[in-house]
C-alpha cells in the first residue's frame, strides 16, 4: 500500500527518484566557477524545454513569484495592460498589475472559455497605445487552455504591445515554442508538468520586452530582472543564493524531459487528458471546459447538484490513496480537478479513473462501475 498519495492534482506533482535523490547532494557554493559552469549548462537545457534563445532566468520562488517578476519588471504606473480575466489566477493577474499601478484593461470572459484573438484584437482597437497584453496560458482554476495563443501574439506585436504568457501550469505538457510562437515574457513554475520540487520559477525574456523593462521606474528589488541578467552574463550566476538543492533535481528533471523528447512528452499528456475526458463524460458528468478550450493538464469537472465534494475526495485519498484537488478561488465547490502532468503516465490514469469509479459507486453516484474505465483504456491503447 502506498504511504503517500498518488499527486493528481494541479501541482505539486510526482517526481521522479532520480530527481529526489539529486537533492540529497551536497550543497555547494553559488559563487564557485564550478557552480557557474553547472548553472549555465542547466539554464540551456531550460532553453531547449522553452524552445527559446532569449535570456531565461530561474528563479529561487514559487510560480506566483514569476509572475510577480513579469508584472514588477514590464509595469509602470498609468501603462495600459490588457488582461482577459477567465478564472481565479487570470484574475490574480490583474490585482498584481494594479497593485504595480498599472492601467488593468480588463476582459470578462464566460467562466470555462478563454479569450480568443479577435476579442483580444477588438480590445488593442479601443487601446492602441496598450504596453503589454497579459494571458494566462492555462488557468489551473478552471482546467481553459487558450488554443489561439500564437494568433493573439501576432495581433499584440501588431500594436507593439509585449506579450505575457503565464504558462505555469502547462510548459512542458502542452505545445508551447516560445520563439517560434513570438512569445516576449514566458513563466512557468518548475512544480507542474516539469516534474520538480517547489520553489522554483523560470522566465523567459526578449529582446521586445527588455525595452520595456529597462525604462527607468523599477519598483522591485528582489525580482529585478536586469541584475539577474548582469549576474548571469557576466558569472553565470544568480545575484542572490539560488535554492541550490533544487536547482539539482531540475536538472535532472530537464534531463528526463529531453529524453524523452519534447514531442513525446506532449502527446503522452494529451492522449492521458483524453482517457480521463473520455471516463468523466462516461460516468455522466460534465467537464468544467468547454470543449475547444479543454486543457491536457489539468481536468476540471463539475459536480452534479448535491454531490458531496468532500466525501467523494476524502474517500478517495483515504482508501485508495489517491489525492485530487477541489476548485480553488471562483472555482471552489463548484468542480473537482485532476492533473495530468509531469511524469503521469497510462498507468496512473488507470489507477486514478478505476479508484474514482470505485467511490462514486460506493457513495450512490454511480449504479455500476466498468464504463469510465473502458473509456479511458479505449482511449489509451493509442499510446
Amino acid at each position: 500500500m502506498r504511504r503517500e498519495p498518488l499527486l493528481m492534482i494541479p501541482g505539486p506533482t510526482e517526481v521522479s527518484t532520480q530527481a529526489l535523490l539529486a537533492m540529497a547532494k551536497p550543497v555547494v557554493s553559488h559563487r564557485d566557477e564550478d557552480f557557474s559552469a553547472f548553472f549555465k549548462q542547466l539554464t540551456e537545457k531550460a532553453k531547449q524545454v522553452f524552445q527559446t534563445q532569449n535570456d531565461l532566468f530561474i528563479l529561487a520562488a514559487s510560480g506566483t513569484g514569476g509572475v510577480e517578476a513579469a508584472v514588477a519588471n514590464l509595469t509602470r504606473k498609468g501603462d495600459k495592460v490588457v488582461v482577459p480575466v477567465f478564472g481565479t489566477f487570470s484574475d490574480r493577474v490583474a490585482e498584481a498589475v494594479k497593485r504595480y499601478g498599472g492601467e488593468v484593461i480588463r476582459i470578462e470572459i464566460p467562466l470555462g472559455e478563454g479569450p480568443t484573438a479577435s476579442l483580444i484584437e477588438k480590445t488593442l482597437e479601443k487601446h492602441p497605445d496598450t504596453k503589454v497584453v497579459y494571458i494566462v496560458y492555462n488557468e489551473t482554476s478552471t482546467g481553459v487552455t487558450v488554443r489561439e495563443l500564437p494568433q493573439i501574439a501576432k495581433i499584440a506585436h501588431k500594436f507593439d504591445a509585449v506579450v505575457v504568457a503565464d504558462a505555469i501550469s502547462i510548459l512542458g505538457g502542452d505545445e508551447l515554442p516560445v520563439d517560434p510562437w513570438e512569445i516576449d515574457v514566458c513563466v512557468t513554475g518548475a512544480q507542474k508538468c516539469l516534474a520538480t520540487p517547489p520553489g522554483i520559477a523560470l522566465v523567459s525574456v526578449s529582446d521586445r520586452a527588455w525595452r520595456l523593462i529597462e525604462r527607468e521606474g523599477l519598483s522591485t528589488f528582489y525580482f529585478d530582472l536586469s541584475r539577474y541578467k548582469k549576474f548571469f552574463d557576466e558569472r553565470g550566476q544568480t545575484p542572490f543564493t539560488p535554492a541550490i538543492p533544487l536547482l539539482f533535481a531540475l536538472d535532472i528533471a530537464l534531463t528526463e524531459i529531453l529524453e524523452e523528447g519534447l514531442e513525446n512528452r506532449i502527446r503522452r499528456h494529451r492522449l492521458c487528458a483524453q482517457a480521463i475526458y473520455s471516463a468523466v463524460e462516461a460516468w455522466g458528468m460534465t467537464p468544467f471546459a468547454k470543449e475547444p478550450f479543454r486543457s491536457n493538464t489539468v481536468i476540471a469537472v463539475k459536480y452534479p447538484p448535491n454531490f458531496d465534494d468532500a466525501k467523494f475526495r476524502g474517500l478517495l485519498k483515504r482508501k485508495y490513496r489517491i489525492a485530487v484537488a477541489g476548485g480553488i478561488g471562483i472555482t471552489k465547490g463548484m468542480v473537482f480537478r485532476i492533473g495530468c502532468m509531469g511524469n503521469i503516465g497510462p498507468q496512473d490514469v488507470v489507477l486514478t479513473i478505476a479508484a474514482m469509479e470505485a467511490v462514486l459507486y460506493e457513495i450512490g453516484y454511480l449504479k455500476e462501475v466498468g464504463k469510465g474505465l473502458a473509456a479511458a483504456v479505449r482511449k489509451l491503447a493509442s499510446l
